[in-house]
């Protein structure tokens, strides 16, 4: 697998928890195989933090606990 995702394709979307007035959100792209990028919602130019799927998703699953 590669080490750095192709982000040139990336569907970015807002966090659910979002605000709407451009508040400290993130953003994260689910169709890129084997990683979750996610970046800052006020800075779309912004480094891109690639996380691996089974990270990401352990992640999320402790904040849900």
């Amino acid at each position: 697998m590669k080490s750095t995702p192709d982000l040139s394709r990336a569907a970015w979307r807002t966090s659910s928890y979002s605000n709407g007035d451009g508040g400290s959100c993130v953003e994260v792209a689910d169709n890129v195989p084997g990683f979750v990028p996610v970046r800052d919602t006020k800075l779309a130019n912004s480094p891109v933090l690639p996380f691996r799927a089974p990270v990401w998703a352990a992640f999320v699953q402790s904040v849900k606990r």
